[in-house]
């Protein structure tokens, strides 16, 4: 039975998968990405080549734990974090370490450097360290770079070419999604261990890819991706934009998503909860105590007994003052009371988000589907249901963008005719989540936490300006 391999390169870990033609995963592996280094202010890079050495280390896992013959491999999807930048010497190599989407540089104008002969995405640098071509997944382009919305390629407009400092001579050639990269070179496959010679497909952003992988096929349903950054999206008809949404590229060709404002370190605060809480005991298990978290969680009403979290705490370019805060203490309440906090406030959040975007383009989706590591946790998807009050679909497979990956090979490569097909063998969701009893307390809370939000920005603005 033919199967192809979906690499899905995302801000904390590389996931590796080996999926046939019905969805099923044949072998999967996942390596940990080392954290972000940040040799200066403003700047946040991963430390050394970590992006290629977890991609080859989770590759190499997964094809020891594949059962079947590598010869039934027919394509690799390649899948990794949206707006990175790679800055490459002539031979392709990283002229230094990959910068990642926390960093202000990929939102500025390249600036010249001798040593710098190519100017990429981290799927570009990763589709030449696979394949020795330079050539990119035209869908993964957003930003500063010379890219035409309409067309997917290069802008032929100079004006492009100088306000974001890159000609072409610098940038890669751009294919849609689920069209050819290149080939699995010897060199590669020796560090890989996947087959050389295989071909490797484009996908699009991670964003698109995880919709892709999800299902997502209109505007009748909006997703939401509870991953380090959280945002909605949900089918759009061009490029655009408006103040609280704009609009990306989908991982179909000539596919548009429209985007939400989202949360910066979305799921990462509850990560960071959970490892400020944790006892130290190396003989402790981790995920024994996340369960202990969550039930102490759901025994805590809704509203926290006046408990709230105000998200976003890495501060974006337009608010540079903004912090994250715990507000409401009374003493009488416990460790619960801040997990449930922060799921409330994720679903507070992007419930305004969602409403903002869906006003601005005159639509509203009937149901959610939740994606993501947070799509894992049963309180915060029914929290999601209650806020936002609707239908709540969770994606059949945890690793959605894993499966939007193996979609665009498997389109690719022909193992499936086209992509309604595919999507349809490969990609699903689950049962409806409806919104219970409690959605009504939720909805009015929703001005509670939005008064919290606008005070502590209010605050975090004064406390930067009156600071001696």
């Amino acid at each position: 039975m033919p199967v192809v391999v979906a690499i899905d390169n995302g801000s904390q870990s590389t996931k590796v998968l080996v999926v046939d033609e019905e969805g099923r995963v044949r072998a999967q592996a996942r390596v940990g990405l080392r954290p972000y280094a940040t040799p200066e202010s403003g700047h946040s890079v991963h430390p050394d080549d970590d992006v290629w050495d977890s991609i080859a280390r989770a590759c190499r896992t997964a094809m020891e734990r594949f059962d079947g013959d590598p010869g039934e491999i027919v394509g690799i999807g390649l899948c990794t974090i949206r707006f990175c930048r790679a800055l490459l010497r002539a031979d392709g190599t990283l002229a230094e370490p990959l910068l990642s989407w926390m960093d202000e540089r990929v939102s500025r104008r390249h600036v010249a450097s001798p040593e710098v002969a190519h100017v990429s995405t981290s799927s570009g640098y990763i589709a030449h360290r696979l394949t020795g071509e330079f050539r990119d997944a035209a869908g993964n382009y957003q930003g500063v770079w010379p890219i035409d919305q309409q067309t997917w390629r290069w802008s032929d407009d100079p004006d492009a070419a100088v306000s974001t400092g890159m000609d072409r001579a610098l940038l890669s050639d751009l294919v849609d999604p689920g069209a050819e990269l290149g080939r699995v070179t010897s060199a590669a496959a020796a560090l890989t261990g996947l087959p050389e010679g295989v071909p490797v497909y484009a996908t699009s952003n991670d964003k698109a890819v995880e919709a892709l992988g999800a299902g997502l096929a209109s505007d009748a349903d909006v997703l939401l991706s509870l991953g380090t950054y959280i945002a909605a999206m949900t089918v759009a008809d061009r490029p655009g934009g408006g103040a609280h949404h704009w609009v990306n590229f989908g991982c179909r060709p000539g596919q548009y998503l429209a985007e939400s404002t989202g949360i910066r370190r979305g799921m990462w605060t509850v990560s960071w909860l959970r490892d400020l809480l944790h006892p130290t005991s190396p003989d402790d298990d981790l995920y024994a105590f996340d369960r202990v978290l969550g039930a102490e969680a759901e025994a805590v009403s809704p509203g926290c007994d006046g408990v709230a979290t105000v998200l976003d705490w890495l501060a974006p370019g337009d608010e540079p003052n903004r912090r994250g805060a715990f507000v409401g203490f009374s003493g009488a309440q416990g460790r619960g009371h801040l997990y449930r906090a922060v799921l409330e406030a994720i679903a507070f959040t992007m419930a305004d988000h969602i409403d903002a975007m869906e006003r601005e383009r005159g639509a509203v989706a009937d149901g959610v589907i939740v994606t993501g590591g947070g799509a894992q946790s049963p309180l915060l998807v029914q929290i999601v249901a209650d806020v936002v009050g609707r239908p709540v679909r969770r994606a059949l497979v945890d690793d959605a963008a894993g499966i939007g990956a193996a979609i665009c090979a498997a389109v690719g490569s022909g193992m499936h005719r086209d992509w309604d097909s595919a999507v349809a063998a490969m990609a699903g969701t689950g049962e409806p989540v409806l919104p219970s009893d409690t959605a009504e307390t939720y909805q009015a809370l929703r001005a509670w936490h939005r008064g919290i939000r606008s005070r502590v920005a209010e605050m975090s603005d004064w406390m930067a300006t009156a600071r001696p």
